[in-house]
């Protein structure tokens, strides 16, 4: 006569069979770190592509020191995280590694620079050179 199991046992084997599931689910998108899939995107800047959805690009930009990106536009908004370095926005913010900036659609965007060079994460609209005001 087969046994009932606890439901400390149920439990238990519920996950293992969830994380067996998940784990073969090919859905998933992993870009690895490295030098693989950085192109060149301005003086000084490098762009690198995760993904891209219906117009909206996340993406990682690698500054060199005394990069600059020119004033520009946002037609929707876009988010950023500063990964490693200082980023300068304008001339009065500078935010460091964790630190968040989000630019509204439709904004004039103060020129971004870097003295020390910096990574950053940035989700929004694919960025064009059109939007730079120069």
């Amino acid at each position: 006569m087969p046994t009932s199991a606890t439901p400390a046992q149920a439990r238990a084997i519920r996950r293992r069979l969830l994380e067996r599931v998940a784990d073969s689910d090919d859905r998933h998108l992993t870009v690895l770190a490295g030098p693989s899939g950085w192109q060149p995107f301005g003086d000084g800047v490098q762009i690198k592509v995760l993904h891209e959805s219906q117009g909206c690009l996340s993406y990682l930009l690698r500054l060199a020191p005394g990069a600059r990106l020119d004033a520009h536009r946002h037609p929707v908004d876009e988010e950023c995280v500063v990964l490693e370095g200082v980023l300068r926005v304008g001339s009065q913010v500078e935010v460091g590694p964790g630190g968040y900036h989000l630019a509204r659609a439709g904004s004039l965007h103060a020129p971004i620079s870097t003295a020390t060079g910096a990574t950053i994460f940035l989700r929004g609209a694919e960025p064009h050179v059109d939007q730079l005001l120069v």
